[in-house]
């Protein structure tokens, strides 16, 4: 089973990462949970969000003390918590920068300029950048899955096309 911790302050969009990526895991044929976990119900407030995936039925239904991935959407965040705990041992960090932050240094930490990428192409799509660059990252689902998913799930809010790009550009960050 893999599991895995996402960190961003609420309103940029964790908990949707989280569901894409479980929805594209289930599209591939995984067995799937996603949930979030809120503090202060206010924009802004950190939040966590996570995702769990594996070839068999999942019947846990505990907290994910002890994360195999962390994705970190907001780095200011990593002032406030700290988004390692738990980590697994080989764990990794997929941080949405672009260098590696002393405080992070003893970890494996793949940096993926999400904000960046997204105001280049004048859009709010960090979250489904780092939902790419994940699925690449790990192996699997695979970058189709994870952009049919996402239009499944936001096609109707926005263009069709903007939430591909965005999937596939961070899908290519890291393939």
């Amino acid at each position: 089973m893999r599991e895995m911790r996402w960190h961003a302050r609420a309103g940029q969009g964790a908990k949707t990462a989280s569901q894409l990526y479980a929805t594209a895991a289930l599209r591939a044929g995984k067995s799937v949970q996603a949930f979030p976990e809120y503090g202060p119900e206010r924009r802004g407030a950190p939040l966590r969000a996570f995702t769990r995936v594996d070839e068999v039925p999942i019947r846990r239904h505990d907290a994910i003390t002890h994360p195999d991935v962390v994705v970190v959407l907001e780095p200011s965040l990593l002032h406030e918590v700290d988004v390692t705990d738990g980590l697994a041992a080989d764990g990794l960090v997929l941080l949405n920068g672009d260098t590696v932050p002393a405080e992070l240094s003893a970890e494996h930490v793949v940096c993926v300029p999400a904000s960046d990428l997204a105001e280049r192409h004048g859009s709010k799509f960090a979250n489904l950048i780092m939902v790419g660059a994940l699925a690449a990252a790990v192996g699997e689902p695979g970058v189709d899955d994870v952009a049919d998913a996402a239009v499944e799930l936001l096609g109707k809010k926005v263009s069709v096309e903007s939430v591909r790009s965005a999937v596939e550009e961070g899908y290519a960050c890291l393939s």
